[in-house]
């Protein structure tokens, strides 16, 4: 069985690329751009394919005999809706890592068009958003009853330009939270908490997080939000949030924006990815006062989305997940994160 990684010379691309190479995988490489694709394939001694996602000609073709595509390349806002309807067309699986929150909604609403091809649908099949997924899910589990979500985390260890672009998008947005089972626009900072990650309670800061539309997804839960431990983060309130949509939202600001990025930001190195590593924590309540919550400590944030995708790579192609559009936790239950490496989960707790 053959599968593709789309987006190959991008960071997270190239490090999937990289870490199957090592574990004797040969997913065939892909992007749009012959020379990079080549630079990151050749030295794998891998195969390789050059597309562009809007030519659905094209995109046919380079799906024929792909069981499974792992789409790294973002924003995904652009590049998520034409690689799914290819994969529609093909029959073969798709699975991205986007943390953008309306793309979530936008694959997961293709559920019935997903289950009439036989296909499984699974965006944020990395950092975004398996860890904190698998935690909502974990903690819904053991209060049933619960109508209110918090989910936290706290990551070291650098950003690459392509989630960095992807943030620049989101900062012309504002805020995003799920209040009373609807997805509502806030402002970034509207919400604050003191969070008890396993190596010290933090002050987090709410911002848009896949989770708002994925964990409602996974859990039933109305009301949800999403928060950051993130340095510089805490000065950020509601009235400096607000001037967000006005200074990122021309479209002048945001090509000019991403055209810096693209020059200036350079992932992590293996170094400092190996010297860092991400906290999650989950805290679900009902209305009767019942609150449950979890924990988990793992690598760095890329190290992690790199072996998430393979696992589920690997668990697309066993038929482990059913057709249809899904989150990580309903394609493969709560318990897929613990078999990812360096994972610890504190089991939950109630009081």
């Amino acid at each position: 069985m053959s599968w593709m990684v789309y987006g190959a010379n991008g960071y997270t691309g190239r490090l999937v690329a990289t870490s199957a190479a090592k574990r004797g995988q040969r997913p065939v490489l892909a992007g749009r751009d012959v020379r990079k694709v080549a630079d990151v394939a050749v030295p794998l001694g891998l195969e390789y394919r050059t597309f562009d996602l809007h030519d659905p000609a094209a995109v046919d073709a380079a799906l024929d005999g792909i069981d499974a595509v792992a789409h790294c390349a973002g924003p995904f806002s652009a590049t998520s809706a034409p690689m799914v309807d290819g994969c529609l067309r093909s029959g073969t699986h798709y699975l991205d890592i986007t943390g953008e929150i309306d793309v979530f909604e936008a694959v997961l609403a293709r559920h019935e068009q997903a289950r009439n091809a036989g296909v499984t649908l699974l965006p944020g099949a990395g950092f975004d958003v398996v860890p904190t997924d698998c935690l909502a899910a974990l903690v819904a589990a053991e209060l049933p009853t619960a109508t209110w979500l918090d989910l936290a985390f706290h990551a070291r260890g650098g950003i690459s330009a392509g989630t960095m672009k992807s943030a620049w998008e989101g900062m012309a947005l504002g805020g995003r939270a799920r209040i009373d089972g609807e997805l509502r626009t806030v402002p970034v900072g509207w919400r604050r908490r003191d969070v008890p990650f396993p190596s010290a309670r933090r002050r987090a800061v709410s911002l848009p997080w896949g989770d708002v539309s994925t964990a409602h997804r996974s859990t039933g839960i109305g009301t949800i939000t999403t928060f950051a431990h993130l340095p510089g983060l805490d000065r950020i309130g509601p009235t400096t949030a607000g001037l967000g949509p006005k200074l990122f939202g021309g479209a002048l600001a945001q090509r000019l924006g991403k055209a810096a990025i693209e020059k200036l930001v350079r992932g992590p190195d293996e170094r400092r990815r190996a010297g860092s590593g991400v906290e999650v924590f989950a805290e679900a309540g009902d209305a009767a006062g019942g609150q449950v919550s979890a924990a988990l400590t793992g690598p760095n944030t890329y190290d992690f989305t790199a072996d998430s995708v393979l696992h589920a790579v690997a668990e697309l192609q066993a038929g482990a997940a059913p057709a249809g559009a899904h989150t990580p936790s309903t394609a493969f239950g709560s318990d897929f994160v613990r078999k990812l490496h360096g994972i610890r989960v504190i089991e939950p707790s109630r009081r």
